[in-house]
């Protein structure tokens, strides 16, 4: 064999070595994180509490498939809609203990909800890594494929429980919050343009800013955290929820950080 051969032959195995490493590592990656099927009446009753209890009967439920995606479980009719957030596509990462229940009126579900249901698809694919789906979903609202909402609205965060990022990206850190809270929809703002005040609020939260640049995040919001009282109330009423929750699952229990 001449040495131009054997040299084809060697760069040709070391490319075959090559990618089967990346697969292997990828295949590691999500086997590491994979997401598990949550019991569907847990799920769904979870979900709901996002919600409050007025707009319940006529929401639309999604509950997660993690080998496709959302599918809805119960159609609506008041324009509401409720779901697990399971990956929040900011941050570039695979977990497998997220998990926030989140509401959007019509708004919202026509734009933030829509990346939501196209990130647990390309999860659920396989395809992709999770900075490559961070990748993709930045440069489809760089597009405008994806757009922030066009106008004021409300999504409702008032489960008893959420196991969520508190920060802003590259701050990775995930707790078990009970901090029931309403969202208004705030494209492109920072803290500073309200003034406000992270520890009894409002204040904004806009993780896209550490993505686009600072003022430049379409799905901002102006947070309004539940009074004192009224979040007593909703731990009281989603006691046999929470119960329920900790014996799925033992980082649903309260004892990370209360906010």
């Amino acid at each position: 064999m001449k040495s131009s051969q054997i040299q084809l032959v060697r760069d040709l195995l070391l490319s075959v070595v090559m990618l089967l490493s990346s697969f292997t590592a990828f295949c590691q990656e999500t086997a590491a994180t994979r997401l598990e099927k949550m019991p569907p009446d847990l799920e769904r009753d979870f979900a709901l509490s996002a919600l409050p209890p007025h707009l319940r009967a006529g929401a639309t439920v999604y509950l997660l498939d993690p080998a496709k995606g959302y599918y809805i479980t119960k159609k609506g009719t008041n324009g509401f809609v409720c779901y697990i957030e399971r990956t929040a596509w900011e941050w570039g990462e695979f977990r497998n203990d997220v998990a926030a229940p989140i509401s959007y009126d019509a708004e919202g579900a026509r734009t933030v909800f829509r990346v939501a249901l196209d990130v647990a698809a390309m999860r659920a694919s396989g395809k992709y890594t999770a900075k490559q789906i961070r990748d993709i979903v930045k440069n489809r609202i760089n597009k405008g494929i994806y757009k922030a909402p066009a106008r004021s609205g409300i999504s409702y965060m008032l489960a008893p429980v959420m196991r969520v990022y508190p920060h802003v990206p590259p701050d990775n850190l995930v707790v078990t919050a009970q901090m029931s809270h309403y969202m208004f929809y705030a494209p492109y703002l920072n803290n500073s343009d309200i003034g406000g005040d992270t520890v009894k609020g409002p204040f904004v939260n806009n993780p896209d800013n550490a993505i686009f640049g600072d003022r430049k995040g379409p799905y901002g919001f102006i947070i309004m955290p539940a009074g004192k009282a009224e979040q007593a109330q909703i731990v009281k009423d989603g006691a046999a929820l929470l119960k329920r929750l900790a014996a799925y699952k033992s980082y649903f229990k309260v004892k990370q950080m209360q906010m």
